[in-house]
Parts: structure tokens; sequence; C-alpha cells
């Protein structure tokens, strides 16, 4: 390994990232900006009828909390980090299964949704996502804990882009099907991070 890879802490090494000013500075940023936005994003899906704001907001507000564990649990040993992630991914995996019923639900009685307020939401999402995937990207390899902060960050800014196509559709066809198959989309998200965290903080808690 490189020296200038030490240097600047790209591995994402758990002890390091324990004791990396930069790293906790990241993790409050980006619960700041998601717990933020995701208020106003969940206040604008409800102005705009949109299932897929609704649900991306769950994710933004998902996030916040999660970086808040996450910042709390630097300071821990192993095993409750490892913990730490176990609830995330639990955590995101009910998130996914309420969205998917929810959206089931609304599809019996569906409107379509104020397709240009979706757009505008969606795009102000995704300049917050990928900001907040910048901000930690550099940590992605850390621990089960690490890893999971840096998948809600990747995925929200997937959901974000799928969210910004759903509005063109709903504004093309007229009718809600986009938005909910979105949130949808966002569910499955939801489902299989919460698998891969889980399967990763079950491996730590195994070897430890």
């Amino acid at each position: 390994m490189s020296s200038v890879e030490d240097s600047c802490a790209c591995t994402g090494s758990p002890a390091r990232a324990q004791n990396d000013p930069a790293y906790r500075h990241a993790l409050l940023t980006v619960e700041v900006l998601n717990l933020g936005f995701g208020v106003a994003e969940l206040v604008g899906g409800f102005l705009a009828d949109s299932q897929a704001l609704k649900a991306d907001s769950l994710d933004f507000l998902g996030d916040g909390s999660i970086s808040l564990l996450g910042l709390l649990a630097l300071a821990w040993s192993a095993r409750a980090r490892a913990r730490v992630a176990l609830s995330q991914g639990l955590f995101l995996g009910a998130l996914g299964v309420g969205v998917i019923g929810f959206a089931i639900w609304r599809a019996l009685n569906a409107t379509a949704p104020d397709a240009e307020l979706m757009g505008a939401i969606g795009v102000a999402a995704l300049a917050i996502n990928v900001g907040s995937a910048l901000l930690l990207a550099r940590f992605r390899e850390g621990d089960a804990n690490v890893r999971a902060i840096w998948l809600f960050s990747r995925n929200d800014a997937l959901a974000n882009v799928a969210v910004i196509a759903a509005a063109g559709l709903v504004a093309w066809t007229r009718k809600a099907w986009p938005d909910l198959a979105v949130a949808g989309v966002i569910a499955l998200l939801f489902l299989h991070s919460a698998y891969e965290i889980v399967t990763g903080a079950g491996r730590e808690l195994g070897e430890l």
C-alpha cells in the first residue's frame, strides 16, 4: 500500500475511522443534511401527493438517525459497532416492507402526483445525496457500521435518479403508476441493502 493511501485514510480502516476527526465531521454533516432535508421532502411528498417522495423522505430521516448512531458508535467496541450495524439493517428492512405495503394500498386509490414539484424536489434530493456520498466515499471499505452508512448514502442517490425519472413519466402519461413503481424500487433498495448490512454484521459478530 502506498504512503499516499496511508496518509489519507483511504482504506477506511475501522480503527482509523474511529479516531479520524474528518470521518466524524463527515458523519455529522451528513446527519444534519439528511434530517433537515428529510422533513422538507416529507412535507413536499404530501403536497405533491407523491408516494416516491414520501418513501425517499423516510430514507433521509432513517439515514439521519443511522448517521447519529454511527457517530456515537465510533467510541464503542467492535462488537457494539457490529450490533449497531445489525440494528441499522433490520431498521432498513422494516422500512422496505412498510413502503411496499403502503404502495400496494395506495395503488387502489391512486391519483397522479404533481410532476413538476416532484421533479424539483427529486433534483434537490439528488444534490444532497451526491454530496453526502462524496463525503463518505473514502470510508466505504471499513467495518459493518462504516459500510452501512456508505450504503445508505449511495442508495439515496440512486433512488433520487429514479424519482426524477418517475416525475418525467408522470408528466408524460398523467398516470400515478410511475410514482408507485419508483416507491417500490426504493423499497427494494432498502431490502437489498438491509440484507448486505445484516449479513455483514452477523459475520463480524461471529468472528468476535
